[in-house]
This record gives structure tokens, C-alpha cells and sequence, in this order.
């Protein structure tokens, strides 16, 4: 496993740097969790069965928890204990929490200088907003996302489930590796001050260049594009959905040989994306028409045969049967000593040398504070002190 003998602490919540240290121990590394002794928020969020928390199954996984009253001074100094001997620290804490509490990077790199601080958090450590509490949610509606998301005579629409924190987990666990592989050449660790409305705003595209060049402010197009069409959602003859992408002009062409209207390819405005997503009613018309005199099946067997780009609109219980996702392991089986055999998504990734594992689910609250602890001398008395004075 390519990131194994690394050492993450991951003491951040809900969700990006938790799910940016998930990444890291898919590969290897060896990624303590540090909880609050209450426990981390992610436990009990979302779905659960029989009291156990669903997406701690999958948040937590390959990770050795531990709890930890950061507040007290004794867990700060069993903390700065921690990241004497780690190569990476993840937190998720206001500004100026951390420095609060004495464990600055200044105090941490002054015992460890190769270590890195990865500080995640909704709008980075400097500007106006950088103590407002900041959510995913809150990054989904100030990247302009939910602006653009939405029926065009509808409310902004923001999305059902963690896409700013996705995102900026993603980002958080490339920034780690851009600077681990940085120290090879200093010997010198660094801070990582990711700010959660940054990586949405940068998948949104060319927005920012449009509207500086143009002055041109992106609206709701509902499911199209503004740079191409046809593209959109159609419904088929036995009410399931298909959804088409035309952004190559081949396909666009293809798909209207399909649909019986190549008379469309001749126009002058057909000839550009942007051309044709200004003609979007007359092509969706011809387009949904003939997608709804179909089955998904026929939709989908003929645009595969006429080379044309089109995917079935799937629920999860779609996915978890579909061949492509089989194939490729993307849902797998982990055994919980909570829960029995659990399904999850797979790692990220596939690699021909050194691949992922999920080697456990999320543990319980604790599971590991005899194990990680006594590697700092702590035995048994002293964690049942450490315990009743609220300290882990």
C-alpha cells in the first residue's frame, strides 16, 4: 500500500477532512481518530441501525479511534505527544481554536518540523468570514453552485448530500500529498489552509473568466447546458429516465441521424455548442419524442449502437445491481462486528502496484485508546484517571 508508514491524525468533523483522511488510510496510512470522549458528530448523523450510525461505517473506516477532551490541558499535551510522531494532522476547528489551545503550528513543528497541518475549514484562516461557522451547505450557496442549479423558473437548488465537503476532501487529501512530497525536498513540514467555498468554486468552470471577459452571469438552465445540447433528462416509454450529453459535435450529430432529424445538422447554428444549446426547445422536442416512443432498454441499445453518449438515470438500487459497477468493484462487502457483512463504496481508485484496501468499518467510540495510548506510556490506571476527569 503506497502510503503505509505514514502518520495521520485526523481530529476534524463533519465532513471534509474526515472523509480527506478516509482517502489517505484506503492507501495505507496509518490514520488515528481523535473524538471528542462525547464522540464525533458523524456517529450520529444520518441513518442508523439498532443505535449504530450508517455513515460512520464508512467515514470511519481504516482509522484507529481514540478520544481526547482537546480543552483540557491535559489532552493538549497528550495531543502535542500525537504529533510528535506524525508525518500529517488534520483539523477542522474555527480559527484560532487551535491556537487557543496552545497547539499552533509553531508549537507542533517546533518537536516536529516535518510534520504538516492541514486546516479545513468553510472560509480559511483569514478574511472577514473566517470565524463564521462553516458548513458544506453554506459552500454549495456562495460558490454560485446553487445559483445555476435549478429549473429556470425555480428556486437555487442545493444537493441532497455533501457535495462541497466531497469535493474539498478530495482537494484536502491532494494538498497533503503535494506537500508530503514537497518535504522530500525541504525536510521541512507546512500548513494547509483549505477553505471549503474554494474546490466547488473551481469545478464550476470558467465562470469567473467568463464573466470578467463578457460580463455574462451564468442562470439556471434547469438540466441543460448552456455549451451544448441536446443534453438533458428524457423520459422513456415505461416512465424510467435517460440522460443524453452531446458536448462532442459527432455525437450531436449522431444523435440526430438517430432520432430520424438529420435536416437539423445542415443549420448553420448546429455547427458550435453554444449555437446549438440556443436552439435547445426544437431539439429536445424531437429528441424526447422519440425517447418516449422507447423503453429505456431500446433507448439505450440504440444510441450504444449508433455511437451516441447516453446513461440510464440511476437510484442506488440501480447501482448496487448494475454490471458496469460490478465489474469494477465499486460497492464492496466489509465485515462489522456490529453489523455483519456491510456494503459500502470501494476505494477511490484502482492501482496495478500498490491498491486500496478497506481493511475495517468505522470502529466504536474509543476502541483504540489502550492501543494508541500505551505506545505514549499510558497504562490502564492511567486511562481510568485520565477518564473520570473527562479527559478521554
Amino acid at each position: 500500500m503506497a502510503l503505509r508508514g505514514l502518520k495521520v491524525i485526523d481530529c476534524a468533523t463533519l465532513f471534509a477532512g474526515p472523509l480527506a483522511a478516509t482517502v489517505l488510510g484506503d492507501f495505507g496510512a496509518d490514520v488515528v481518530k481523535v473524538e471528542h470522549p462525547k464522540g464525533d458528530p458523524a456517529r450520529s448523523h444520518g441513518y442508523a441501525k439498532d443505535g449504530v450510525g450508517l455513515w460512520w461505517k464508512m467515514l470511519g473506516r481504516n482509522k484507529r479511534c481514540v478520544t481526547l477532551n482537546l480543552s483540557t490541558p491535559e489532552g493538549q499535551r497528550i495531543f502535542r505527544e500525537l504529533a510528535r510522531e506524525a508525518d500529517v494532522v488534520i483539523e477542522s476547528f474555527r480559527p484560532g481554536t487551535f491556537e487557543r489551545w496552545g497547539l499552533t503550528y509553531e508549537v507542533l513543528s517546533r518537536e516536529n518540523p516535518g510534520l504538516i497541518l492541514a486546516r479545513v475549514t468553510g472560509f480559511g484562516q483569514k478574511g472577514p468570514y473566517k470565524n463564521r461557522p462553516g458548513f458544506g451547505t453554506l459552500a454549495e450557496s456562495m460558490s454560485g453552485f446553487a445559483h445555476v442549479t435549478g429549473q429556470p423558473d425555480g428556486p437555487p437548488t442545493l444537493p441532497p448530500f455533501g457535495l462541497a465537503d466531497g469535493i474539498a476532501a478530495l482537494a484536502t487529501a491532494c494538498a497533503i500529498l503535494i506537500a508530503l512530497r514537497a518535504r522530500e525536498a525541504t525536510g521541512r513540514g507546512q500548513v494547509v489552509d483549505l477553505a471549503i467555498i474554494e474546490p466547488i468554486l473551481t469545478i464550476l468552470g470558467p465562470q469567473p473568466t467568463v464573466y470578467d471577459q463578457l460580463g455574462i452571469v451564468q442562470q439556471r438552465s434547469g438540466n441543460r447546458s448552456v455549451n451544448n445540447a441536446p443534453r438533458n433528462t428524457y423520459r422513456t416509454r415505461d416512465g424510467r429516465w435517460v440522460a443524453i450529453s452531446t458536448s462532442a459535435q459527432n455525437v450531436a450529430e449522431r444523435v440526430m441521424k438517430l432520432v430520424g432529424h438529420p435536416e437539423f445538422i445542415q443549420e448553420s447554428w448546429f455547427a458550435t455548442g453554444r449555437g446549438r444549446a440556443e436552439h435547445a426547445d426544437e431539439l429536445d422536442e424531437v429528441v424526447s419524442r422519440w425517447i418516449a416512443e422507447r423503453t429505456q432498454d431500446e433507448v439505450i441499445k440504440e444510441f450504444e449502437k449508433a455511437g451516441a453518449a447516453v446513461a440510464p438515470i440511476y437510484d442506488i438500487s440501480d447501482i448496487m445491481r448494475d454490471p458496469q459497477y460490478q465489474a469494477l468493484e465499486s460497492i464492496t462487502t466489509v465485515d462489522d462486528p456490529e453489523l455483519g457483512p456491510v456494503k459500502m463504496q470501494n476505494v477511490l481508485f484502482r492501482l496495478s502496484e500498490t491498491p486500496g484496501e478497506i481493511r475495517w468499518p468505522g470502529p466504536k467510540l474509543g476502541e483504540h485508546n489502550r492501543e494508541v495510548y500505551a505506545a505514549l506510556g499510558l497504562d490502564e490506571r492511567d486511562l481510568k484517571e485520565l477518564s473520570a476527569k473527562g479527559v478521554v
